[in-house]
């Protein structure tokens, strides 16, 4: 059963605290994109950047505020009422503004603007008072709450209430609490400070110990209810407390974490996948939630047991975050089971007999390669060294036109079936072009998931060898092709790939699976 007080508000921080890791800045449309997805997801807060830090971060602000149609719009704002003003002027347009203001409270942090306890004390009652007149929902935040000494933090928390925040957030700024001390120091503020029962109080933590989303979910726990967080755990140093984690871990474990949140999870892969394109940061593969090995199993006793039962070794469903299904790459710690399912599943149904000289020749050949892919697999039950695919497609002339003037143009002529056909396309850049125009002469729904090229020699005139990997309702078919000409080379492999996607075509029937099984990589 759910109920308002046991909601956990999720407070996004991605544009902000996730943009300050060094290398992961994003542009004006990029920030406006995220902030979309972010809001169709079900994000309550979104921190949309630091509206002092720069007139590009200024922009982006006021122009996600204007946009939003749901979650409430924050800006970052120092304890000067330079910063408040700027931020105010930021998102005052949004339907639900809110200024988030900070200062450090540690020792540490202290030192830096030299300032005593009381003067910093009136500083926060001056500039909490001066946010407050401007905008009605200000949060507020003691910078490195976690090392501050007690009784000024519930001091300097007592005053930022009585000035006017309405929510208080306890950062840990460097990641140096744990589980424990996070709930209670909660606990403790909420019990402790007058006017507590007035706010909410929120959690920001860092990585640095790798317990980030651990400490927020124990600060939940000790009574806060609103998580500071970010897509991928994006963050400064190790970074922050991943959104998807806590979205899921409340989900997963309600028996014992009862909250919820208005997120829609089946959104996280895809926001996921997005946040890491335009960041630069890649999500690492055994990432919980979003990494590429989060629902696969290659082991052979884990694709065995996933074969008849997917609860045996996931305890979530991959549909749940928007992904189409589990995968069961094929390696050297797989077992027949798996191979004759991947067998099956490209259309082959083997004897035992069959089976048995296959799997033996399959883990050779796990044994030589990280990845083994479909055709690999083919090449196996066909007894070659590479796939006889069909040819049904021929490449006849190419001539591509390009240069500093767009759009770029092919020519070309292609073999399709026992009819050959000329046609002309346009493109952003000459590669383009070219695969517009096989796709013009053989219309196509199979997408393009990686395009590779790599010079086997050296100098201008060195050979290119192209490799690109295609996708269709689940088949996957890889191809490489090498030419002197770029162009041409690429051409050869996108056409290889499409006719192997024809060969799987003829192989392929009966209904797919719920779990479905993709190339290793």
């Amino acid at each position: 059963m759910t109920n308002e007080k046991n909601r956990v508000l999720i407070f996004d921080t991605t544009l902000r605290d996730g943009e300050q890791s060094p290398g992961a800045t994003m542009s004006h449309a990029e920030k406006l994109e995220i902030a979309a997805l972010l809001d169709e997801m079900g994000v309550d807060i979104i921190e949309a950047g630091f509206p002092i830090a720069s007139e590009g971060d200024f922009a982006a602000v006021s122009e996600i505020a204007k946009q939003t149609q749901n979650a409430t719009i924050c800006g970052l704002a120092r304890a000067n009422f330079k910063d408040i003003d700027r931020c105010w002027e930021a998102v005052r347009y949004a339907k639900s503004p809110r200024i988030h203001t900070f200062i450090g409270t540690s020792p540490q942090h202290r030192a830096i603007p030299n300032l005593s306890m009381d003067q910093m004390a009136e500083r926060i009652h001056e500039t909490v008072s001066h946010a407050r007149n401007l905008c009605d929902n200000i949060q507020w935040s003691p910078m490195d709450a976690t090392r501050t000494e007690w009784e000024y933090l519930k001091r300097v928390v007592e005053i930022a209430i009585k000035a006017g925040a309405t929510t208080i957030n306890i950062p840990d700024t460097v990641g140096y609490t744990a589980p424990r001390e996070s709930a209670r120091l909660i606990e403790r503020l909420i019990a402790d400070v007058p006017g507590a029962e007035d706010v909410i109080f929120a959690t920001h933590c860092h990585n640095d110990l790798g317990m980030a989303t651990a400490n927020a979910l124990a600060a939940v726990e000790g009574g806060a209810r609103q998580i500071e967080c970010t897509i991928n755990g994006l963050g400064e140093r190790a970074g922050n407390t991943a959104l998807e984690e806590v979205v899921m871990a409340m989900r997963v474990r309600n028996d014992i974490m009862p909250y919820h949140t208005r997120v829609d999870a089946k959104k996280i892969m895809h926001i996921s996948r997005r946040v890491s394109t335009v960041s630069g940061f890649a999500v690492q593969f055994n990432k919980a939630i979003v990494g590429k090995n989060a629902f696969a199993h290659e082991s052979g006793i884990h694709q065995d047991g996933m074969l008849k039962s997917a609860d045996t070794f996931e305890i979530m469903r991959p549909e749940d975050i928007g992904l189409s299904g589990t995968s069961l790459p094929l390696g050297k710690h797989s077992g027949r089971a798996a191979l004759r399912a991947k067998l099956k599943d490209l259309g082959f149904e083997l004897a035992d007999n069959q089976l048995n000289d296959v799997f033996v020749r399959f883990k050779a050949l796990a044994d030589r390669k990280k990845e083994v892919f479909d055709d690999d697999i083919i090449a196996l039950v066909t007894d070659a060294g590479a796939i006889d695919a069909s040819d049904h497609l021929e490449l006849k002339f190419l001539r591509v036109i390009c240069g500093t003037e767009a759009p770029q143009n092919a020519d070309l002529v292609i073999r399709v079936g026992d009819e050959e056909k000329t046609v002309v396309a346009t493109g952003d850049g000459p590669v383009d072009a070219a695969f517009n125009a096989v796709k013009q002469a053989f219309p196509h729904s199979a997408r393009l998931q990686l395009y590779q090229v790599h010079a086997v020699t050296e100098g201008t005139d060195a050979q290119a060898t192209v490799s690109v990997r295609m996708e269709e309702d689940g088949r996957i078919a890889t191809a490489q092709s090498a030419d002197t000409d770029t162009v041409v080379a690429s051409v050869k492999a996108y056409i290889n790939a499409l006719n192997r996607l024809i060969l799987r075509r003829g192989k392929a029937g009966g209904d797919r699976k719920e779990v479905s099984y993709r190339d290793a990589n």
